[in-house]
C-alpha cells in the first residue's frame, strides 16, 4: 500500500514509501493517515478486490457505534469472510499485496472482543492489521492488550491495538490525570502491540452536551481541547507515541476538484484567513487538520470518503521542512540556519519535531511547497 495513489502522476521530492502491516513498528505507526470507519455488516470486500478508492489506505470494520447490537454476530461472520477473502485473493494472485487497505476491527466490549477473537483463523489474520478498543481506560486496558497478546501468540501474527481514549473519566478534569498515567502504564507495558493512540473528539464533546459547528475547529471547543492536550501531554511526549486526530463530522462532496486557477498563497494563508479553497465542509476539515499537525496528531479517523484524500495531503512535508528535519538529524548540537534562511534551528530543542517529520515523509512524501497540498488533493477519483 503507498500513499496517494489517486494521483499516481503527482510530482514528489521525495516519494512516499510503500507500507504493509508487516512493515516495521516504528515506520508503520505514521502511516494510517486517515482512517476510515464503516459498518462491521458492510461487505468491503469487492471495493478492496476491485481497488475502487486508491486513496484509501486504513479501513476500520466498526462493531461499536456503527452496528446496531443486533447485527453484531452478522458483522463479525461478515468480517471474518472478508478476511478470508483478501487473504485468499492474495495468495492466489488475484490482488497485489500493494492494494490491501491495513483492516483493523473496532470491537464493543471484551466479551465481544473475545468472541470475535474465537472465530479467527491464522489465515484471516493475515490480512487483519488490528484491533481499535473503544471508551479504553484504566481498568478495562489490561485485559484488552492480555487478550490481544493471546491472539498474538496463538497465531504467530502481529495483530496491533489501538486504544480510543474516549472514556468520561478523561473528560473529567477531576478524574483525568490518574486516569492518563493509568493508561499509560497499560501502554507502556504493551508498547509493541501499541500501534497508535487514537482520541474521541465527538464521545469528549457528547459529555459537555457541546458539538462544533462547520465554521469551528475542535480546537475551539475549550473543554475538548483541554482534554487532548492532557492526553498529548501524557502519551506524546518524546513522540513515544503516535496521536490521531479525532472525527470531522461535516461533509459534502465537492463537484469539480480540477481547479482553473489554483491559490497563489499558501494554503494555510488562504484557510486561517478564511478565503474559500472548496466548500465549507471541506475547507473546516483542512482547518481542523492544519490545527492537529501544528499540536503533533497525525493522520485522523475519518467517516466519509470524500475525506481520505484530504487529509492524506495534508499529511505530506514540504521541501523546506524535510530539509530543515534532516538538517537538524545532521547536525551534532548548537544553532544553524534553517534552509530558506528564515528561521533558527536549535538542534537539541527541535530533534524530536525532526524525527516525526523525516517519519512522515516516509509516509506521505515530500512535496515541494505548500502550494503542491492543493495540486495533490485537487484530483477527482
Amino acid at each position: 500500500m503507498k500513499h496517494h495513489q489517486y494521483n499516481p502522476n503527482f510530482k514528489f521530492v521525495v516519494e512516499p514509501q510503500s507500507f504493509d502491516k508487516y512493515t516495521d513498528r516504528e515506520t508503520l505507526q505514521y502511516c494510517l493517515g486517515a482512517a476510515m470507519y464503516m459498518p462491521g455488516f458492510k461487505d468491503f470486500a469487492p471495493k478492496i478486490l476491485s481497488n475502487a478508492m486508491p486513496g484509501l489506505t486504513t479501513i476500520v470494520l466498526c462493531f461499536e457505534d456503527a452496528c446496531p447490537e443486533d447485527r453484531v454476530l452478522e458483522a463479525e461472520e461478515n468480517v471474518h469472510r472478508l478476511l478470508d477473502t483478501v487473504t485468499t485473493a492474495v495468495e492466489e494472485g488475484a490482488l497485489s499485496p500493494d492494494k490491501v487497505p491495513l483492516i483493523f476491527v473496532r470491537i464493543r466490549n471484551l466479551a465481544q472482543f473475545k468472541h470475535f477473537g474465537e472465530g479467527l483463523t491464522k489465515h484471516q489474520v493475515k490480512s487483519l492489521c488490528g484491533i481499535n478498543f473503544p471508551k479504553f481506560n484504566a481498568e478495562n486496558g489490561y485485559e484488552y492488550y492480555a487478550y490481544l497478546l493471546d491472539l498474538n501468540e496463538r497465531f504467530g501474527e502481529i495483530i496491533y491495538g489501538m486504544p480510543i481514549i474516549e472514556d468520561p473519566e478523561v473528560a473529567y478534569k477531576e478524574s483525568r490525570m490518574q486516569e492518563l498515567i493509568g493508561i499509560k502504564k497499560i501502554l507502556d507495558k504493551y508498547h509493541d502491540l501499541v500501534l497508535q493512540v487514537r482520541v474521541g473528539g465527538t464521545d469528549f464533546s457528547s459529555v459537555f452536551g457541546v458539538r462544533r459547528g462547520v465554521d469551528y475547529s475542535i480546537y475551539d471547543i475549550m473543554t475538548v481541547r483541554e482534554c487532548l492536550a492532557d492526553i498529548v501531554n501524557v502519551c506524546g511526549r518524546n513522540n513515544d507515541y503516535v496521536i490521531s486526530g479525532p472525527v470531522w463530522e461535516y461533509f459534502r462532496a465537492p463537484k469539480e476538484l480540477m481547479f482553473e486557477e489554483l491559490p497563489k498563497h499558501g494554503l494555510e494563508d488562504y484557510l486561517m484567513k478564511r478565503i474559500p479553497i472548496v466548500n465549507n465542509e471541506i475547507d473546516g476539515l483542512l482547518r481542523e487538520v492544519i490545527l492537529d499537525k501544528a499540536n503533533g496528531f497525525v493522520g485522523r479517523t475519518v467517516i466519509h470518503p470524500t475525506h481520505v484524500k484530504f487529509v492524506n495531503a495534508l499529511m505530506a512535508v514540504t521541501k523546506e521542512e524535510y530539509d530543515d528535519a534532516c538538517m537538524i538529524l545532521g547536525t551534532s548540537g548548537g544553532v544553524v540556519k534553517g534552509s530558506g534562511a528564515n528561521k533558527m534551528n536549535e538542534v537539541k530543542p527541535h530533534t524530536n519535531w525532526a524525527r516525526k517529520v523525516i517519519n512522515r515523509a516516509k509516509a506521505f512524501g515530500v512535496i515541494e511547497n505548500e502550494g503542491a497540498y492543493v495540486k495533490l488533493f485537487a484530483v477527482n477519483e
